[in-house]
């Protein structure tokens, strides 16, 4: 027979044990998702009344440069103007990374041709009126998240 102050011991290990189970779930959710993490963050802080997270641009580095090179297109002028558009009147950071690797490539092994990429948009949004102490290069992840979409230039607003 449990005693009152027995009764109060279960109860906390009982909380205790449930809060790590939570914990637990939270963070194989979390590593479960990959690519997706940042949207998966977004809706868990949403659930627990913080505000939303800002979307992330993403482009296929086939829409905005020329096969194998970090030579933007005119088509990937434009693309990139519209963004610059869309991010120059903020006033925090945007995180540029690059997910994937161009098949295409010749010239250059995947990690220069990723990394000249990413300074190319970079540049390409600084001379579009975004100011270069805002902007961010954050890395470079070689592996293919969907299948076939090769090189992903992605452009966040950081909070």
């Amino acid at each position: 027979m449990l005693t009152p102050s027995g009764a109060r011991r279960s109860r906390w290990a009982l909380s205790f044990a449930d809060l790590l189970l939570l914990l637990l779930g939270f963070f194989v959710m979390l590593q479960a998702g990959g690519q997706r993490r940042d949207a998966m963050l977004a809706q868990v802080r949403q659930q627990f009344g913080g505000r939303a997270m800002a979307q992330a641009t993403e482009i296929a580095a086939s829409e905005l440069f020329v096969p194998g090179e970090a030579l933007l297109t005119p088509l990937g002028e434009a693309r990139l103007t519209r963004v610059a558009q869309r991010f120059a009147g903020d006033q925090g950071r945007l995180e540029i990374s690059s997910q994937g690797s161009d098949p295409g490539r010749q010239r250059f092994d995947s990690w220069d041709l990723a990394a000249a990429r990413l300074g190319a948009v970079a540049r390409a949004l600084k001379d579009r009126g975004v100011d270069r102490h805002r902007i961010v290069l954050r890395g470079l992840d070689q592996l293919d998240g969907a299948a076939g979409k090769g090189q992903v230039i992605r452009i966040l607003p950081a909070q």
